[in-house]
């Protein structure tokens, strides 16, 4: 379910599947346009880091990995799923260039899909590493969206 949502808003972020959805909805002016490629760079510098950071443990399905424990430094002390919120930032700065109706259902549907994933990565990690472990880095640790504690 999570990869055809993911999938999904992907094309929806970058095609023009639907011409009514095409339509720009605003014109940034050139400064925003540049803030918005900035910002869509920290998004997958950010993603980068936390992919570079997990190392050996990451992969792109739920599993588990040898000496498997909670990974709670670098990007993972500030989100629990940081690769995800990377992609999210970077999807959302996308959908304010491209301006448009499904731009922003693509953020909607990825974002969506990313959530489902998380919450199943959650309650593999939570049933293989302990709930006391996991749900204590879950009190510490905002899930998506960083600094919300």
């Amino acid at each position: 379910m999570y990869r055809l949502l993911a999938a999904g808003g992907i094309v929806m972020l970058f095609d023009a599947a639907v011409p009514a959805l095409d339509v720009p909805l605003w014109h940034l002016p050139i400064a925003l346009q540049w803030a918005a490629v900035g910002v869509s760079f920290l998004g997958f510098a950010f993603t980068w880091w936390a992919r570079i950071h997990l190392g050996r443990f990451w992969s792109s399905n739920v599993g588990r990995k040898a000496d498997h424990r909670i990974i709670d430094t670098g990007p993972y002390g500030i989100v629990r799923h940081p690769i995800y919120t990377g992609i999210t930032l970077t999807a959302i700065a996308t959908a304010a260039l491209r301006a448009t109706a499904g731009a922003w259902i693509g953020v909607a549907s990825l974002t969506i899909g990313w959530y489902v994933k998380a919450r199943l990565e959650e309650r593999f990690l939570r049933e293989e590493l302990g709930p006391d472990s996991y749900d204590a880095y879950a009190r510490r640790v905002p899930m998506l969206v960083p600094f919300t504690r």
